[in-house]
């Protein structure tokens, strides 16, 4: 089976992680497909921690990786503290390369409310543009946190945010179609990671308080493959009302110029958030009050997959549409 670049096919990982699968009696979640952290037992608390590279993108990589591993964290209802940081730089690379990402990563710090404890950074030939592999920690210490499987059937399927926001941003950065997307729209992509932002922690926290059974931080794939993965880390089904969903619209006109589909392309910066089906309107309204965008979206159901209202199948994306449009 070939390869392409983002994250490993759904069955391969699937395959690697059973058989890499060992008990430890602290490990209370550990790795599975779409579960965003894992939580593992201390005295006094849960530690919750995350990782993932930035590697689709050399534009703000630095920030990116904070807000990207803050996410993964405050999805378990937990708030990010502590950040540690691998940073790999290509050849060529000067020093006020070094201190802009460095200040990025401050500042994303900084807006979180997290610290940088340690990591690592060298020049190395094995990469062709800035590479950061970030950690984010946090700790409940009350043990609480939220997981992506919590749905249960009945449960509504709230989204926070609109996508494709992180979309916007790459491609407005990256791709050669953006010449043909109307400069209002440009603009609104060119200040994406700001406003509206790919941090979701906030709202996330916001849900959890409010009750939230599952939460989950789609990312590669696009919101398709967000609700595909809160789907089977629950065991069921979700129906999904395609009129519903909360369109970031830079992020579907420049999609739409590179010819990428906006339901399987970079999603960060929007929510999925499971509640019971009487607290979901309630809790899109406090959202509201606090600020955040708040829709039902679908439903849980009995069975496997995504659906439509109709029936049919919701797509599938076997690899992200910003990294199938962006590939040499």
């Amino acid at each position: 089976m070939r390869l392409f670049a983002g994250k490993l096919p759904a069955p391969l990982l699937r395959e690697l992680l059973a058989e890499a699968a060992r008990e430890a009696p602290e490990v209370l979640l550990g790795p599975a497909i779409g579960e965003d952290a894992c939580a593992i037992a201390l005295g006094g608390g849960v530690l919750v921690a995350a990782t993932d590279p930035i590697t689709l993108t050399g534009s703000e990589v630095g920030a990116h990786a904070v807000w990207i591993n803050a996410n993964d964290v405050a999805v378990m209802g937990v708030r990010p503290r502590w950040f540690l940081a691998s940073v790999l730089l290509p050849e060529g690379t000067v020093a006020d390369d070094v201190r802009a990402l460095l200040a990025g990563i401050r500042r994303a710090l900084d807006a979180v409310g997290a610290v940088l404890v340690g990591g690592h950074s060298e020049v190395t030939v094995a990469v062709r543009q800035p590479v950061v592999v970030g950690q984010m920690l946090g700790f409940a210490p009350d043990g609480h946190f939220v997981p992506t499987g919590g749905l249960r059937p009945g449960d509504a399927v709230v989204q926070v945010g609109p996508v494709p926001i992180e979309a916007a941003a790459v491609l407005e950065a990256e791709s050669p179609a953006a010449a043909a997307v109307e400069p209002r729209l440009r603009e609104r992509a060119r200040a994406a990671l700001d406003d509206p932002g790919v941090s979701v922690v906030d709202p996330a926290l916001a849900a959890a308080r409010l009750g939230a059974c599952a939460l989950h931080d789609p990312t590669e794939g696009g919101l398709a493959t967000g609700l595909e993965e809160l789907a089977g880390a629950s065991g069921l089904a979700l129906v999904v009302d395609p009129a519903a969903v909360d369109w970031f619209e830079p992020g579907r006109a420049l999609c739409r110029a590179a010819g990428a589909d906006p339901w399987g392309a970079l999603a960060s910066g929007s929510l999925l958030a499971g509640f019971a089906a009487d607290a979901a309107e309630p809790a899109c309204r406090g959202l509201a009050g606090a600020g955040f965008t708040a829709r039902v979206i679908g439903r849980a159901v009995a069975g496997r997959g995504v659906r439509t209202e109709d029936g049919s199948p919701l797509a599938r994306f076997e690899r992200d549409e910003v990294a199938r449009v962006l590939a040499p």
